[in-house]
């Protein structure tokens, strides 16, 4: 069955860096776009990161631009997210999810991991 499963996530230190991994099982992840989000505490999920299945475009959202890398490994069929000079503000839980289009299509994210939690706290 398609699957989607995040790791990575912990307790880090402000300053710190994490990477997080999104194996997909069940589909062939170089044929799907794939997208970060996360949502914190009492605040809505926001996209924080996508990468093309096409020419490998990335794109970031404001907040995290020149601190999270997104790349892709096809022959392990996962996405990684690097994020360095985490800050309090990053604390949430990062899910990834799948499009069988583009990125730009917001509404067609059609699986969905399970989720890690990030805490960044001192």
């Amino acid at each position: 069955q398609v699957q989607l499963v995040e790791s990575g996530g912990g307790l880090v230190q402000p300053g710190g860096s994490l990477r997080l991994s999104c194996a997909a099982s069940g589909f062939t992840l170089d044929n799907y776009a794939i997208g970060w989000f996360r949502q914190a505490p009492g605040k809505e999920r926001e996209g924080v990161s996508c990468i093309s299945s096409s020419d490998g475009s990335t794109n970031y959202a404001d907040s995290v631009k020149g601190q999270f890398t997104i790349s892709r490994d096809n022959a392990k069929n996962t996405v990684y997210l690097q994020m360095n000079s985490l800050k309090p503000e990053d604390t949430a839980v990062y899910c990834c999810a799948r499009n069988p289009r583009w990125c730009s299509d917001s509404g067609w994210f059609d699986y969905w991991g399970q989720g890690t939690k990030v805490t960044v706290s001192s």
